[in-house]
């Protein structure tokens, strides 16, 4: 084959070996046949694939905040109330173990691959839920739902990240982020509504046709392709990060167990079973980064951005951000109940307001974002709001207005989401396009852990406070066994206590969020714009060329690129570097001479 001066030296496609899922194969003025790229999706293409992925990200919503109004009338149906809430600590630790793990799945296994794996997962578990004959089925099918619940938001935002520009990203991600506020704004009073006239199981039930609809959108339309994902099922197999994900639920789970163990049921702390959750937690969380920085394959805690400033700075703010929100959240509605006498129903309703503003923040982000390509003003400006509302919080009182009561909330969801919106930004530009799937799953890795932690340690402040305070204020003959049998809505020194317990969560919270702020002070301006193209190396001169030699000139005129160690090392993903290579069974390509590979958007 020979080369003229009208054609490309270089493919503009990548090599097929080692593609995402392939898809419908288009064809080309030359009569081939070859993949579609992100690029090339038409509208009605694009169309559906946001479809599929966002009704996926509102049901995973949904059933995120769902099951708080349920546990009522589940623990009731089982008579197991002390162990109710369990339903959403399960939810929550398999959503932080496994979400970091779909940024290594959608190089792996393909962008439709691992989202397909997570509505999967996700319809299976909340199908489960639906049809548990006991309480401690009900809690494993939580736990496979937040298997999926998790990877649905990353997966989401990467296909999303594959098909726009920079800027284009921020207002289609603002876009998405209306769906998941209204999933988690309507998941506790839906949840309710549905159990009050149907039964708690039909909340689970009916989401089944709609996880069955995402699931048919994405396989008819997510067709194209992006370089990394694994030629056979042993290699994909070998791939995943067995020992990252076992060692962080280990030690997320004694996390768990130490402080339920410590603060709930009051366990001394030279006590067996608080010992050894701590031995436990600490010796998985050691193993997970041992692992994460020398063993794995290919680790979901990825180490070269472990290095980097940014995504450290942007990692440790998600995971106070996310803090911050779901100490709020879980505890916000309790107050209405615990100290204003509220049913349930109108508790959950004062975070609609709260959603609401989580979603406009989000398009405002995103409008904001693609009309300047700037973020870094939007960050600081709004990123001491969900510090003041956790203080405007704090200071409610029985009588405080209507106003006060619904509305003191919205500065959170509106800054969180922002701040959410333009660090993810900052964080893409920070890194190499190739990185963008990694990136995103280092991110939701801590995202994941903070609301964990968020949830686990606002608990256990409140716990401990309220036992204090229940104590000082209810003393006499036997005030130990009436703290533990109070009805607390119907005695004034309980609801007294309650309101100052509260007070110390969101005092937490407001904390949290404020060491976020002053860590993203350091964050810098980067440019949302493309940067300029390569130009392209000029052709060989003669027309008689042979291809060989035309390869040759290229390679010459390309930058050097650093040769591979003759060892087995680990591979930290097909997409991280240009001298990445497609493993074979022995790990290295069996041509002698090492084929040229170009970092490609994905």
């Amino acid at each position: 084959m020979t080369v003229n001066e009208r054609q490309p030296l270089l493919d503009r496609e990548p090599p097929l070996d080692g593609l995402a899922l392939p898809g419908n194969p288009v064809q080309v003025k030359d009569g081939s046949t070859r993949h579609l790229q992100p690029s090339e999706l038409t509208p009605k293409m694009r169309a559906g694939i946001l479809a599929g992925i966002w009704v996926a990200m509102f049901l995973a919503s949904v059933n995120t905040t769902m099951v708080a109004t349920l546990i009522s009338s589940i623990s009731s149906e089982y008579n197991r109330s002390n162990q109710a809430s369990w339903l959403g600590t399960s939810f929550l630790l398999a959503t932080c173990t496994f979400t970091p793990l779909y940024g290594r799945l959608c190089n792996v296994l393909g962008r439709r691959g691992a989202n397909q794996t997570a509505v999967l997962l996700a319809g299976v578990g909340t199908l489960a839920c639906g049809l548990s004959n006991s309480l401690e089925m009900l809690i494993v099918a939580r736990f496979l739902s937040g298997m999926g619940g998790g990877g649905i938001f990353t997966t989401a935002s990467i296909i999303t990240s594959d098909m726009y520009t920079m800027r284009q990203r921020g207002m289609t991600q603002g876009i998405a982020s209306l769906f998941n506020g209204a999933g988690m704004g309507l998941g506790g009073p839906l949840g309710g509504w549905i159990s009050d006239r149907y039964g708690w199981r039909w909340a689970f039930l009916i989401q089944i046709p709609f996880f069955a609809l995402s699931f048919f959108l994405t396989s008819i339309n997510l067709n194209y392709v992006t370089p990394g994902r694994g030629r056979s099922t042993k290699e994909i197999l070998k791939r995943i990060d067995y020992g990252g994900c076992a060692t962080m639920f280990v030690s997320v789970g004694a996390l768990l167990f130490f402080l339920s163990f410590k603060y709930n049921q009051e366990y001394a702390w030279d006590s067996a079973p608080v010992v050894t959750c701590l031995v436990i937690m600490v010796v998985a969380a050691i193993g997970f980064l041992f692992i994460e920085l020398r063993l794995a394959y290919e680790p979901m805690l990825t180490p070269t951005l472990l290095k980097e400033t940014v995504p450290v700075i942007i990692g440790y703010s998600n995971a106070l951000v996310s803090m911050c929100n779901f100490a709020i959240m879980y505890f916000f509605p309790m107050w209405f109940e615990t100290v204003q006498l509220r049913s349930a129903g109108v508790a959950g309703a004062h975070l609609l307001p709260n959603s609401l503003a989580m979603s406009l923040g989000s398009l405002f982000a995103g409008w904001y974002m693609s009309k300047t390509g700037r973020y870094k003003i939007l960050t600081d400006l709004f990123g001491l709001f969900p510090c003041a509302a956790s203080l405007l919080v704090c200071r409610l009182t029985e009588n405080s207005s209507a106003f006060e009561q619904w509305f003191s909330i919205v500065p959170m969801g509106f800054g969180n989401a922002v701040v959410l919106q333009t660090t993810l930004m900052c964080l893409l530009a920070s890194i190499d396009a190739s990185q963008l799937a990694v990136g995103t799953g280092f991110t939701q890795l801590f995202r994941g852990v903070g609301q964990v932690l968020g949830v686990a340690v606002s608990s256990a402040f409140f716990q401990s406070i309220l036992d204090r305070e229940l104590r000082s204020r209810i003393t006499g003959e036997g005030a130990g066994e009436l703290v533990v049998k109070l009805e607390p809505e119907l005695q004034r020194a309980a609801r007294d206590s309650y309101g100052v317990a509260l007070r110390y969560v969101f005092l937490f919270a407001a904390a949290c969020s404020l060491v976020s702020f002053i860590l993203r002070l350091w964050l810098p301006e980067l440019s949302l714009d493309p940067p300029s193209e390569t130009p392209t190396p000029p052709s060989p001169a003669g027309s008689n060329l042979s291809s060989e030699s035309a390869v040759d000139e290229v390679e010459n005129a390309l930058p050097a690129i650093r040769s591979t160690p003759r060892m087995r090392t680990r591979r930290l993903s097909t997409l991280e570097s240009d001298d990445g290579f497609d493993p074979e069974e022995d790990g290295f390509p069996s041509s002698p001479r090492r084929k040229l590979r170009l970092a490609s958007s994905v």
